[in-house]
């Protein structure tokens, strides 16, 4: 006798929902789908005792007549596919055509629907598995998808449910999605009778419903993406860096679908490289359409994984798009800040050679300096010490501290009133000798000196260092280091990229090696100390899997550090405006390379009402 049989239908139905349907909120995502692929308007969700008491999907789609409704209870049973051929190119959400013959399996189905076209409509009362009675009757066009006692006949499953709150924020997780990757959509969330969530529908912009649901206390805009390449369009919207958490906030959607990428996951954070303080995660939704023939999304029960074709050049797209969102949010910073306009958008410099000047200015200077021409008086600062003629300048990083005419109660050290009316940022000075302090058009902008002059630093000697011209200081006397054979491994493998760094170092005989030129901008640390700094980076944990480009930034990163004015550094008045003008001629100057942030505002409107005003 055979041990092989077939196994019984509902059976079957049952497997299928173990691997289908998860939990309450598996039945929301099916019932929502299908209604958003009926072509409905608005779409109605009612949720009582957590989701296994009664679950109800109401819809103004086009609604089924009866054989449809009754097809539609059968395993694989679809209006989505015809041929194999389609599923390679898959245009709508469900298609699998197993959902509501697995729900139906392990739940009391009703379904009450009526095309629109008809003047009455059908109701099928399905037991789990066991169609119980079918009738026909009056009814609003559209479906109403309506489960009760889900898991009633597996207790098994039904006692690995979460908590009641956990089930929950599961439906609801459904809900935004859905309201965000279709923003024309209406919908509402009910629970136990009490309204949760509503959208109206035909109403809300894509940038709205984003910043209602992921950024409602925002003050100011999200960070716009958008980018057209083929049949490659991206578009998002992600807050601000500030305003990201430690937690995953990212939404992503394919197509319409909301996914789970790592890939994409991944482009979005290496675009915010250098803006993210390290802990913090990206947040935002970001929607990308393009060809179905080049997404395979059946590669998951639940749909919600999916392969890309050729991911290399998604993931690029998505690096470059970010990175030129970011270029554009510091446009925006300066016009709060300086009063700059914000001009067409330019392609942000990725990793290519570069010129030898950065912002506009000479390559050379390491000490905050305005850009040239310069007014008399800031030209006659004495910015910079030099060694020789035959080396370039090395950054003073420890200001003189001359004597300023104010009382000593004054914190501040105020620039001179003629000068503040030039322009519509006005410098009013350095605030514990740390922060500068400015008045704006509307308000006041405190910038954090480090903060500001460490990523100035960074952005030219990122550009220094692909143009292979980070001016190097050769030392009077080689430091002769004994390397361990990790950092012999480190000095074989990327000697070329620490060459470009400024760093001479040459073999000395057995693991001895000697360290013949540093980066003049560190010339004030020693030897020793800029090699270990190096070495850290390429040895230690984090840094194993980076890119060659994430990773040199982060080298670079911890040179600028080391190499920008401190906090409690006193800066003259012509110092503080030379940074000023820096910030605003600089492309990018809002967060320092570890994500710090670099200026916070204060609009008048906020300091009225800490007043009471």
């Amino acid at each position: 006798m055979s041990k092989i049989r077939i196994l019984p239908e509902n059976l079957a139905n049952q497997i299928a929902a173990g691997e289908v349907i998860e939990r309450p909120a598996s039945v929301v995502k099916e019932f929502v789908e299908n209604a958003v692929d009926a072509g409905a308007g608005r779409i109605g969700v009612e949720v009582e005792g957590a989701g296994s008491r009664l679950l109800r999907v109401i819809d103004d789609g086009e609604g089924m007549d009866q054989d449809d409704m009754l097809l539609c209870l059968e395993r694989h049973a679809t209006s989505k596919l015809h041929s194999s051929e389609e599923l390679s190119a898959i245009h709508t959400l469900g298609f699998r055509g197993e959902a509501i013959s697995s729900i139906a399996s392990v739940s009391r189905l009703t379904i009450t629907s009526r095309r629109q076209d008809e003047e009455l409509g059908h109701r099928a009362e399905i037991r789990y598995g066991q169609l119980h009675k079918v009738h026909e009757m009056g009814c609003a066009h559209g479906t109403v998808m309506e489960v009760r006692d889900l898991f009633g006949n597996v207790p098994a499953r039904r006692k690995f449910l979460k908590t009641a709150r956990t089930e929950l924020y599961h439906v609801e997780e459904i809900i935004i999605n859905s309201a965000l990757a279709f923003p024309r959509l209406g919908l509402t969330y009910a629970v136990n009778g009490k309204n949760v969530r509503s959208f109206a529908a035909g109403t809300d912009t894509p940038e709205a419903r984003v910043k209602s649901i992921m950024a409602r206390n925002l003050s100011g805009p999200l960070v716009g993406i958008e980018s057209r390449q083929d049949d490659f369009v991206l578009r998002g919207y992600l807050l601000p860096p500030d305003e990201c958490a430690s937690s995953a906030g990212l939404r992503i959607f394919v197509n319409n679908r909301a996914v789970r990428d790592r890939m994409i996951s991944h482009a979005v954070a290496e675009g915010l490289h250098g803006f993210l303080m390290k802990g913090r995660r990206p947040s935002g939704a970001l929607f990308l359409q393009l060809d179905p023939h080049r997404v395979d999304v059946n590669v998951h029960p639940t749909k919600q994984e999916i392969r890309f074709h050729r991911s290399q050049d998604i993931h690029h797209m998505i690096v470059a798009a970010v990175k030129q969102a970011m270029q554009t949010y510091q446009q925006e910073i300066q016009h709060v800040v300086f009063g700059r306009p914000v001009v067409a958008e330019q392609p942000i410099a990725l990793h290519t050679e570069e010129h030898k000047e950065i912002n506009g200015l000479p390559a050379t200077v390491d000490r905050i300096a305005p850009p040239t021409p310069v007014t008399k008086s800031i030209a006659d600062v004495p910015l910079e010490k030099k060694e020789s003629a035959a080396l370039p300048p090395l950054p003073s990083l420890h200001p003189v501290s001359p004597p300023v005419q104010v009382r000593e109660s004054t914190p501040f050290s105020f620039a001179k009133p003629q000068e503040r009316q030039k322009r519509r940022f006005r410098y009013v000075g350095q605030f514990m000798q740390s922060y500068l302090v400015c008045e704006t058009d509307d308000g006041i902008a405190v910038i954090d000196q480090h903060a500001a002059h460490e990523r100035l630093l960074f952005e030219r000697m990122k550009k220094e260092y692909n143009a292979m011209n980070i001016p190097g200081q050769a030392l009077l006397f080689p430091e002769i280091i004994e390397c361990t054979p990790p950092q012999v491994e480190v000095l074989e493998k990327y000697g070329d990229e620490i060459a470009r760094l400024g760093l001479t170092i040459r073999e000395f005989g057995g693991e001895s090696y000697a360290i013949k030129a540093v980066p003049a901008i560190l010339g004030h640390l020693g030897p020793l100390e800029i090699i270990n700094g190096v070495f850290d980076h390429y040895l230690q944990r984090t840094g194993k899997g980076k890119g060659a480009a994430t990773r040199i930034d982060d080298i670079l990163a911890n040179m600028a550090c080391k190499a920008a004015v401190k906090a409690h550094d006193r800066l003259l008045p012509e110092e503080g405006e030379a940074l000023l003008r820096r910030m605003e001629e600089a492309d990018i100057f809002s967060h320092c390379p570890h994500g710090r942030p670099v200026v916070k505002t204060f609009s008048e409107a906020d300091i009225k009402k800490w007043f009471y005003r």
